[in-house]
């Protein structure tokens, strides 16, 4: 746990050292990866609802959310291809 807080620290430290367009650029990147994330959820949530229709169990969890958000279009075609086949 403590090791945990030490990386937050430092990484927060170092974040301080960044100048002005720096700091943008990386708070740039953590919302788009925050939105990213929060709309792979929506859109498991949504195909979790329309595969339900037809009997099949697509679940929504933290991996699959995270799979989708990374890999975009083909995350959600191998999302539905691991949970038609498994």
């Amino acid at each position: 746990m403590s090791l945990i807080l030490y990386l937050i620290g430092i990484t927060l430290l170092f974040f301080l050292f960044l100048n002005k367009t720096s700091k943008a650029r990386v708070i740039d990147a953590f919302s788009i990866w925050w939105f990213r994330i929060a709309f792979s959820f929506v859109l498991l949530f949504a195909i979790h609802l329309i595969a339900s229709q037809f009997g099949f169990f697509i679940p929504i969890n933290i991996i699959f959310g995270l799979l989708i958000a990374f890999l975009g279009v083909p995350g959600i075609a191998s999302v539905i291809t691991i949970s038609v086949f498994l």
